[in-house]
């Protein structure tokens, strides 16, 4: 159900949990996919409308598993950061 705010969707609640389960190469490809069918025209309004949904959430899934890498690598980057600046001290020996 949609409201003022919230305009249609031509994607489904299966399609847009599908995206949601994808790991990050295939939502990648399929975007990818979505582009190069909007870069080559022929499509009509309703086609090309769903190519735009369905590259946006997939967009949306690929920028999301990015981050939570970003944050893993961050993360890991600030514990060796620690681990080298106790090195060699007491701190390291309890």
């Amino acid at each position: 159900m949609t409201n003022e705010n919230t305009p249609a969707s031509s994607l489904t609640d299966n399609e847009r949990e599908a995206i949601a389960q994808m790991p990050y190469e295939e939502a990648r490809d399929q975007l990818i996919q979505a582009v190069q069918a909007l870069e080559a025209g022929g499509l009509n309004l309703d086609q090309s409308m769903r190519q735009w949904e369905l590259g946006e959430a997939l967009a949306k899934r690929a920028q999301s598993l990015l981050g939570e890498v970003r944050a893993k690598l961050d993360a890991a980057q600030a514990e060796q950061a620690t681990a080298a600046n106790t090195a060699g001290t007491q701190d390291n020996l309890a």
